[in-house]
């Protein structure tokens, strides 16, 4: 998969790109705005990795000039910017997700499996059930089974079940649940994710039954069984 990575920054870009390129992945770099929306808009990529502050074009003009060609290449903005106003910023010029800086190597990885993932699925049929070990969602008729056990979900909780079922044993961050339920909406206040976490595990975590959502505290959630 091909990736092209927009930063000015060599002591970034340097062993990102080899990182990157350890991991199977082909990159490509540009040190400048205009050379990044020029190969942006002229070659094909599956992945956009672009810092927001860039000498002549911005991250954000760069998604806005992708974005205004129809394309659909996911885009992961870099930015230092941490307002709620920047973020809505970026996300509503068209980004998929944004990593603020400094960032962990690994959780930008996770990021770009993450819509790497998201853009392969978008491009398939759309799933009907959705399944890990004993645990299965039918998304057709809005239920869950835990083995024989059936299992009435609201609305928000099979969203937020079919998120985790999409990304299992990922470190998904406050942020990015929020981004994902509240898509388009007014954010709730803190504690509403943390109610409705509550509420999920209480029905597809019965006595005896193996716990799937793990907190990873100060940060969000893991699903999946937990093998340490």
């Amino acid at each position: 998969m091909r990736i092209l990575l927009v930063d000015d920054e060599p002591e970034l870009t340097t062993p990102l790109s080899q990182i990157l390129t350890k991991e199977g992945y082909e990159v490509e770099i540009a040190d400048n705005g205009q050379k990044g929306l020029e190969l942006a808009q002229t070659q094909q990529y599956d992945l956009l990795i672009l810092d927001w502050m860039l000498p002549q074009y911005s991250g954000i003009e760069i998604t806005q000039g992708i974005r205004q060609q129809q394309k659909t290449t996911p885009i992961l903005l870099l930015t230092a910017k941490d307002t709620l106003g920047d973020r809505v910023t970026g996300l509503d010029a068209g980004a998929d997700d944004y990593l603020l800086k400094p960032f962990e190597l690994p959780e930008l990885l996770a990021r770009v499996r993450a819509l790497l993932r998201r853009a392969q699925f978008e491009t398939t049929p759309p799933v009907t059930r959705l399944k890990y070990q004993n645990l299965e969602l039918d998304l057709d008729n809005q239920l869950a089974y835990r083995g024989k056990r059936m299992i009435k979900l609201s609305e928000k909780e099979i969203k937020l079940l079919t998120y985790f079922l999409n990304h299992p044993h990922q470190l998904l961050t406050h942020e990015q649940i929020y981004q994902y339920l509240w898509s388009g909406e007014e954010k709730p206040s803190s504690n509403v994710l943390a109610a409705l976490i509550r509420l999920l595990r209480r029905k597809i975590e019965a006595r005896g039954e193996t716990q799937l959502i793990h907190t990873v505290y100060g940060r969000g959630y893991r699903f999946g069984q937990n093998t340490n």
